[in-house]
């Protein structure tokens, strides 16, 4: 995975995939914002990777029917490696012995 982009660059790639998959529906800008009911303007933003609501960007992407793009930025949480060594950690490594009770 790609981590040296900064904010920018990633608005930017995100705006370019935006604006290829209205393309390929064959959409222009002001058909999509009226299916996804955002405004031109917030679709002109997405695209030019100027940034928009993530509330536009969510109504955007299902007028474009690419849902699965918000679950791939989403995904369920599941238990960290770390998180199992710790658990690991605590556990008792042998038995203890029990108290005797007093006499």
């Amino acid at each position: 995975m790609e981590t040296s982009r900064t904010a920018a660059e990633w608005e930017q790639l995100l705006g370019a995939h935006l604006r290829e998959l209205r393309l390929l529906k064959n959409l222009d800008q002001q058909s999509l914002a009226e299916r996804a009911g955002v405004s031109l303007n917030a679709i002109k933003h997405l695209e030019g990777g100027k940034g928009a609501r993530v509330h536009s960007l969510i109504k955007v992407l299902r007028a474009l029917e690419r849902v699965d793009w918000l679950e791939a930025l989403a995904p369920t949480v599941s238990i960290s490696p770390m998180q199992m060594l710790r658990r690991a950690s605590r556990e008792p490594r042998r038995a203890r012995r029990r108290a005797r009770a007093p006499v």
